[in-house]
């Protein structure tokens, strides 16, 4: 028998060929197991409502939905970064921030029965409406809806609290504006840190009253004409001016107004009822977004890059209200309640991690890395807070 041309030897080639229908074999396999893993999603999220950003507005900008869970996956169709939120009055039910350019997002809320708002994009764009028809499943749940005193105490220390950390950022606005007022430069990026931190503590609750927040804490990317924007206010202008341009010219105007929005942020927060359920969605709302997208983009504090210093003041409040809840979370569900503690050690740790004697490193030199640990684990920590309503009876309310 000869040898064939190649000098291959007829065992070999056997072997190839055995070896290539296996492969053959198992490609299809995979790809058979792909179409039905894409079917399978496609069929979780047949149901999704599809609502499109476009420059200028919403489509559709008018929904009708029926109440409790809905997803809606928000397509950004316009050149930049946009938010997208769903509206009770001026509170905030749900959001979905820095959706980039030709990306979506996907925004899961339980929603009570009854009229909303919505967010397209600019803030200067008009609102859309979102009515929620009610079901038989949100009657019983509003009969079923458990016995609100043992809530009280934990409410009425989260009032507290929000005095408290109200009065926080109130000294140290007054002494930021002072500062810029004083045309200190040096002095007034130093205290723009604590001044932020002071903010960042009482974000989750602020974060619900729609347009004082956006007032406050808005970045230039939701105006049409950005810096440049005459809407343009708040911590951020201040942050641009200082850090950016590296001047308090002109600043002496935002920082009065922020003082007086600093006072208007405590008494809206202590005017508003906090229901139960709010409690914990407006903590794990923050750290939702915080494993999304600030983590990882370090938009958010794009002039200054204290975003570490934030995400520590985050957790700070979200240990808050863990602690408040602790002794209902103990007698209903202690391995959530650890699993929770875990999680905030392990972020902590994280966080920790980028501190020196002079405090937390920029954030424009934390690694790529870094930044993604930091997302996992306040991911980690949201998930878990997410478990808190379904345990104490709270959730679909």
């Amino acid at each position: 028998m000869s040898t064939p041309a190649s000098g291959t030897p007829p065992g070999a080639l056997r072997w190839a060929v055995a070896g290539s229908v296996i492969v053959m074999i198992a490609a299809g396999g995979l790809f058979y197991y792909a179409s039905q893993l894409a079917a399978a999603k496609r069929k979780v999220h047949s149901n999704e409502i599809t609502v499109t950003i476009h420059p200028r507005s919403c489509e559709p900008n008018a929904l009708s939905v029926p109440a409790g869970f809905n997803s809606f996956r928000i397509v950004n169709a316009s050149e930049r970064a946009v938010e997208w939120e769903i509206l009770d009055g001026v509170l905030v039910v749900e959001e979905r921030e820095n959706i980039a350019p030709g990306l979506s997002q996907v925004i899961n809320a339980t929603l009570a029965p009854g009229d909303y708002a919505i967010t397209c994009g600019l803030l200067s764009n008009p609102r859309g409406t979102l009515h929620v028809t009610p079901t038989a499943e949100s009657e019983a749940s509003a009969k079923a809806r458990p016995s609100m005193v043992a809530f009280i105490g934990p409410l009425s220390e989260f009032r507290v609290y929000l005095s408290s950390q109200g009065n926080a950022l109130i000294k140290a606005v007054d002494a930021l504006s002072q500062a810029i007022a004083a045309g200190d430069l040096e002095q007034a990026q130093a205290l723009y840190v604590p001044a932020r931190e002071a903010y960042q503590r009482l974000a989750p609750a602020a974060q619900r009253l729609a347009e004082l927040d956006n007032t406050i804490n808005a970045r230039a990317d939701y105006f049409e004409k950005r810096e440049r924007d005459p809407g343009f206010i708040g911590f951020h202008r201040l942050e641009y001016g200082l850090f950016d341009q590296r001047s308090t010219q002109g600043l002496t105007v935002f920082a009065q107004q922020l003082q007086a929005n600093a006072v208007l942020l405590k008494q809206q927060l202590l005017a508003q009822s906090l229901p139960p359920e709010q409690l914990i969605s407006t903590v794990a709302r923050t750290l939702h977004n915080l494993a999304d997208t600030r983590a990882a983009s370090g938009e958010e504090e794009r002039y200054s890059h204290i975003d570490a210093n934030g995400f520590a003041a985050n957790l700070q409040t979200t240990r808050k209200v863990v602690d408040l809840l602790r002794p209902l979370l103990a007698k209903n569900s202690a391995g959530l309640l650890q699993r929770i503690d875990t999680a905030s050690t392990a972020l902590e740790s994280e966080l920790n991690g980028l501190k020196t004697p002079q405090g937390y490193i920029t954030y424009d030199t934390v690694s790529a890395a870094q930044r993604q640990a930091i997302s996992n684990k306040a991911k980690a920590v949201a998930d878990a807070l997410d478990g808190i309503d379904p345990a104490l009876g709270l959730s679909g309310l």
